[in-house]
């Protein structure tokens, strides 16, 4: 097949971490062609939805991991799966990235679909599924965010829209910066925020479980560094090898069907102790680890994936 990846500068990812290095590595080893674009370069002319980028073969050299050929124009209709893989933020250019993806339905799969991928994002698609979240607030008015942390006390604060862990605070019960906190974020952004119980079971870490096509295929736990709260790799978490528990797969069972019929192939989803805390399928991450911690070909079961619905 031909493969677009939609993606950040390959030439700066982390060949032993990345998971979209990861993806075009399967998929040439399975005889794929591989082309790469910034979504920078995404446009639609007249009809037409192209890329300005590059043909491009993979290695796992570090450094030399991607050779890159001629600048080119590329017609995405003539390829017959594109990867929507660059990081969040998600903001408007994101999503009109989406937008213009969508113009290739049917003849092109676009990886993960991008009308639901803008639909659901993962801060808000876990509003769907009440009973597997802890107590959650999304909005901007302070006053109400003032009464969810009187309720419950112990609450994290982030942008609705953030990644990465950024952004992210825990605020106690003896906590006196929510108002500085709020009067920072609404100075610069006219998002909401979004607040949650604080969930003590973070210290022994908070899951990712990777999911494949609506199916979970494995997990692993990343454990927060000394004195922080927040467990993501960005910021010093550490991954773990752990198994898949029976809540883990009861929440997978509730939400798997959803990702299957919305074109969603590879979610990685947040579980922290009992509960459901992101379902992210905007630029997933953690395949790398899980294969290395596993011995299974993560990367090999979405390609699997995405060829039998090509088929």
């Amino acid at each position: 097949m031909k493969v677009a990846f939609q993606m950040d500068p390959v030439g700066d990812v982390n060949i032993d971490a990345d998971s979209s290095f990861r993806l075009a590595e399967e998929a040439q080893a399975r005889g794929h062609e591989l082309f790469f674009y910034t979504p920078d370069h995404l446009a639609y002319q007249e009809g037409r939805i192209t890329a300005r980028g590059h043909d491009m073969t993979v290695r796992r050299k570090q450094g030399e991991h991607a050779d890159l050929g001629p600048e080119r124009e590329a017609d995405l209709s003539t390829f017959d799966v594109v990867w929507l893989r660059q990081d969040p933020p998600f903001d408007m250019h994101y999503i009109t990235s989406t937008h213009l993806l969508d113009r290739l339905a049917p003849d092109t799969l676009v990886v993960n679909d991008p009308f639901w991928v803008r639909n659901y994002p993962e801060k808000l698609l876990v509003l769907d599924f009440p009973a597997l979240t802890p107590p959650t607030t999304i909005a901007r008015d302070l006053s109400t965010i003032k009464a969810f942390k009187e309720k419950h006390g112990d609450i994290i604060l982030k942008p609705l829209y953030g990644n990465g862990g950024a952004g992210v605070f825990r605020l106690d019960e003896n906590d006196r910066n929510l108002t500085s906190l709020h009067e920072l974020f609404t100075g610069f952004s006219r998002e909401p925020l979004i607040v949650q119980k604080f969930l003590p079971a973070v210290s022994k870490g908070d899951k990712r479980v990777i999911l494949v096509d609506g199916e979970p295929v494995g997990a692993i736990n990343r454990v927060p560094a000394a004195g922080e709260t927040r467990s993501n790799m960005h910021v010093g978490g550490r991954p773990e090898k752990v198994g898949l528990t029976e809540r883990d797969l009861e929440i997978c069972a509730v939400i798997g069907p959803l990702l299957r019929e919305k074109g969603q192939i590879f979610v990685g989803i947040d579980v922290i102790g009992d509960y459901l805390t992101e379902i992210n399928v905007t630029s997933p991450t953690g395949i790398q680890e899980l294969e290395r911690f596993d011995g299974v070909n993560i990367a090999g079961k979405i390609w699997e994936a995405i060829e039998a619905r090509r088929a």
